[in-house]
């Protein structure tokens, strides 16, 4: 299987020992600097720009056996036997797709608002109404906002997604390649086959926004039977930016409680 080499930010002293985290669809490590740097006086922590995504390279294949790869990459050219793993959505999904298939790569893992099963949420209509965003047209942010609201009525999300345009050289371009992320939303939205896989016992924490309905704790009881489940009040899918102190502690609770 073909990897790329991620790009990534790097935060805290080489002894402590390592969190890599990885985020989610449309996101970038830049989503989880704030996160990143708190948890930084406790743990050596990488923050991935997984493919297609922030700088990392492009590439027209993005599904999780694949990130789950670059990141296996990434962890044998920083020396890292094993790692605490946390990821969120997406992210969640290659950090579950990497501890079911390679266990002695995981030390602890956390899963952020998301499960091991495949949605039936379709990204088409956001992806379209990024796509057909004139962009020469476009002169600020405030006006690109403003011409996806009636398509993407949520604002937070709008602010979200506009993350990912950029300004070079006077004119307003798209950091990722819209074409390959419509092509491959039905993969991100999807998690593979698990049947042929055993179950991972390892120390494990899923983490949910009370006000959000992707992940239950019955969806993880089957591939993580040990995991512990925790929910977060007053937030949604985006429980890390709604509610980060809370957020924080519970990592940072999981991450330095006994085995």
């Amino acid at each position: 299987m073909e990897s790329v080499e991620l790009v990534y930010e790097e935060l805290g002293k080489d002894n402590l020992v390592p969190l890599i985290i990885l985020h989610g669809f449309f996101a970038s490590s830049r989503n989880w600097r704030k996160i990143a740097e708190k948890l930084s006086a406790s743990f050596h922590v990488y923050v991935l720009d997984m493919r297609n995504h922030g700088l990392s390279p492009h590439h027209v294949l993005m599904d999780y056996p694949s990130m789950t790869a670059d990141v296996l990459r990434f962890m044998d050219a920083h020396a890292l036997s094993a790692a605490h793993i946390m990821g969120h959505s997406m992210g969640g999904k290659i950090a579950m797709w990497l501890a079911l298939n390679h266990p002695e790569r995981t030390n602890k893992l956390l899963v952020v608002d998301i499960a091991p099963k495949s949605y039936t949420h379709s990204f088409d209509n956001t992806i379209r109404a990024l796509i057909e965003l004139p962009l020469d047209a476009i002169h600020n942010r405030k006006q690109a906002e403003a011409m996806l609201a009636e398509r993407i009525p949520e604002l937070d999300y709008r602010q979200f997604l506009l993350q990912n345009l950029a300004l070079d050289k006077g004119a307003y371009k798209w950091r990722v390649d819209l074409d390959v992320f419509f092509q491959m939303a039905p993969n991100i939205a999807a998690f593979p086959a698990t049947h042929h896989l055993i179950a991972n016992r390892g120390d494990t924490l899923f983490i949910a926004g009370a006000d959000s309905a992707y992940v239950t704790q019955d969806d993880t009881s089957t591939l993580f039977p040990n995991a512990i489940f925790k929910t977060i009040a007053k937030a949604g899918h985006w429980l890390h930016v709604q509610q980060p102190e809370v957020f924080t502690e519970v990592v940072e609770n999981f991450l330095q409680s006994e085995s």
